[in-house]
């Protein structure tokens, strides 16, 4: 018979020990910009994982997603509140949102999508003086046991060869 601490399913999520996060929360601290700042005023967008952009937003990828293909798209202006946004910025964030589940849809055959907007430390949002919006790909079944029972999540692809697929696949939809 399992002890007390030892019963299934447990009750808590498991901790994973995942030190390489450490440079996602010591960036900031480092350069005094935030990331989405950064990848805001960069000319190198694959160093940013910036997959597109408009006049006054890009679309990025997370580098620490929910699922394979998680994007965010973000106003190039610092707003903490989305109604400090002006209508160009609103009107490119929401175009910025349909391309993003075209890309999806045809790079890593979505099916469907998660968009919302963390705003406020509150929230769960990482940076809370840089709304963005989150677009995030589901598939019928992804939310398996290694989720559910595991507390664990399955990235089956690295960052940079993603990044790469959404990149063609953005041009080849232009």
């Amino acid at each position: 018979m399992p002890k007390a601490d030892e019963s299934f399913p447990r009750a808590e999520v498991e901790a994973l020990w995942a030190p390489w996060r450490v440079e996602y929360f010591e960036a900031e601290h480092r350069t005094g910009v935030d990331f989405l700042t950064e990848a805001s005023e960069t000319s190198d967008d694959r160093a940013h994982l910036v997959v597109a952009r408009r006049a006054t937003a890009f679309l990025i990828m997370n580098k620490y997603p929910y699922s394979a293909g998680h994007l965010m798209a973000v106003p190039n202006r610092k707003v903490a509140a989305t109604g400090d946004l002006e209508d160009a910025e609103i009107l490119d964030l929401w175009r910025l949102c349909a391309r993003a589940q075209q890309i999806l849809a045809v790079a890593v055959r979505a099916q469907g999508f998660n968009i919302g907007w963390n705003t406020g430390r509150v929230s769960g949002a990482g940076v809370e003086t840089h709304l963005h919006v989150h677009i995030v790909p589901r598939w019928i079944g992804d939310s398996n046991f290694i989720a559910v029972i595991g507390g664990t999540r399955i990235i089956p692809e690295g960052l940079m060869p993603l990044y790469e697929r959404l990149v063609r696949v953005d041009a080849d939809l232009s």
